[in-house]
């Protein structure tokens, strides 16, 4: 019986820490191709400018875009776009919208990230402008092209009506001659773009900034470059709302920010008036509601981040259970296995020579029996669960180390059907994450009870 549990224990500490390991591999190479593309800070910023600069234009779509598209067509999936695309009025959403939009588009599409910058923050912030590529953008140049028109209109009709009024023979007045109205005329038309930043307002892309590069100017001390770009992938909820305080500030009050979001389209403006209403104009009360608001957002992102990520782990499972040929369901036949043939080896040291025999057949022909029991008996059944993968390699003193290929083995393996449900189970295993494996260690193995009175230095 205590042979039977012991039996039992040797699985489960081989199978977990087989798990471990691999869930581990899974992990490190999730890890380094979302470092390697920038992924997680791209969602981040995508996000940002999304909810702070608004939509950006529709009718920008690269090749990659068009690559991609023609590619979502091909699979079941094709109803769902590689991005939250709106009308060409509306714009579209910098978040990618499918798994393949967040591992192709956004790291290999338009960067949405801002510039990096090595100056601290400045004393005094750029003006309030809309974002370059936006729907904000067009929005803004058309009204300046409307106010060009109206104001040559005006000026147009102002001289008409000088030069009817004016009586016969009288002279040109010098201060305003022909095609030039009054100053005054047109003073509400014509703006100096800093004394828009003073007093509030919207500019074009080229005469400020806009307000996810305003919170980057924030935030810059604690940012590091990486190809250019802002490498931040986590924005703490109070120093989220300590930065949109000081933006505020330095655009006249909460209210003409507030204003100004909505001409620019932006989704934040319809929270910020929220959280607004509800702090009754106090703005401790602001800050500490926008804090709440900005922690909220940054739960529901990560939920949707680690919901594509969660396939893209899927298919990481599936080519590090294939690549290892790992079989559970034949780990607990070759631990049964060897513990038979361990059985076998103390009866032929009992019984003698005659119970060498059935040990015979698990050699390989002409083998020493003597060689072949020591060799089994010195590969655990741990190890041997690693060796069926196309590439192996042995260690020797003398020779170093011997590759060896075993590439159709593993292909019969692998279209054996009698292997499938072990890899099946592997891949199910690797799913709950090295984590979870490693906690059933310590639980199972009694590392928790021998380390739990500790103290960490």
């Amino acid at each position: 019986m205590i042979s039977l549990i012991s039996y039992y224990a040797d699985l489960a500490i081989g199978l977990i820490l087989a798990f471990l390991l691999l869930s581990l591999l899974v992990s490190g190479i999730n890890e380094g191709i979302v470092k390697l593309l920038g992924i997680r800070s791209k969602f981040l910023w995508a996000y940002l400018r999304d909810t702070l600069d608004g939509a950006e234009t529709a009718d920008g779509t690269s090749r990659l875009d068009r690559i991609l598209d023609a590619l979502k067509r091909l699979g079941r999936k094709a109803r769902t776009p590689l991005t939250q695309a709106a009308s060409p009025e509306e714009g579209r959403s910098r978040l990618p919208a499918s798994v393949l939009g967040v591992f192709a588009r956004l790291p290999f599409g338009r960067d949405p990230r801002p510039a990096f910058s090595r100056q601290p923050p400045p004393a005094q912030s750029p003006p309030l402008a809309a974002a370059a590529d936006s729907v904000a953008a067009d929005s803004v140049a058309a009204d300046s092209v409307a106010a060009d028109s109206v104001a040559a209109e005006q000026a147009t009709a102002g001289q008409a009506t000088a030069s009817a009024g004016a009586p016969a023979g009288a002279s040109a007045d010098p201060a305003h001659p022909a095609g030039q109205a009054d100053p005054e005329e047109i003073a509400v038309l014509t703006v100096e773009p800093a004394a828009v930043g003073a007093a509030g307002g919207v500019l074009p892309p080229d005469q400020g900034k806009s307000m996810a590069e305003l919170l980057h100017e924030r935030l810059q001390e604690i940012d590091h470059a990486k190809r250019g770009r802002t490498s931040i992938a986590d924005i703490p909820p109070a120093r989220f709302a300590v930065a949109v305080m000081e933006i505020a500030t330095e655009h006249g009050g909460v209210e003409a920010l507030m204003r100004d979001l909505d001409a620019l389209k932006s989704p934040f403006s319809q929270p910020l008036k929220a959280v607004w209403d509800r702090a009754s104009h106090d703005l401790e009360a602001f800050g500490r509601g926008v804090e709440d608001w900005f922690d909220g957002e940054m739960e529901r992102l990560s939920l949707l981040y680690r919901r594509y990520v969660r396939w893209v782990l899927v298919g990481l499972g599936l080519i590090v259970t294939l690549a290892f040929g790992m079989d559970s369901l034949e780990y607990g036949k070759t631990l049964l296995r060897d513990n038979a043939y361990r059985g076998a080896v103390t009866a032929f040291g009992q019984s003698g020579p005659q119970a060498l025999e059935p040990l015979r057949e698990q050699c390989e022909p002409g083998q020493d029996p003597y060689v072949c029991v020591t060799d089994v008996l010195s590969t655990p059944a741990f190890v041997k669960i690693f060796t069926h993968a196309p590439v192996s390699v042995t260690m020797d003193a003398a020779e170093g180390p011997a590759w060896a290929w075993h590439g159709g083995d593993w292909w019969q393996r692998l279209a054996s059907p009698g292997h499938w449900p072990g890899f099946l189970i592997t891949l199910v295993a690797l799913l709950f994450g090295a984590p979870f494996w490693w906690d059933i260690l310590r639980r199972l193995s009694g590392l928790r009870a021998r380390t739990s009175g500790s103290t960490p230095s």
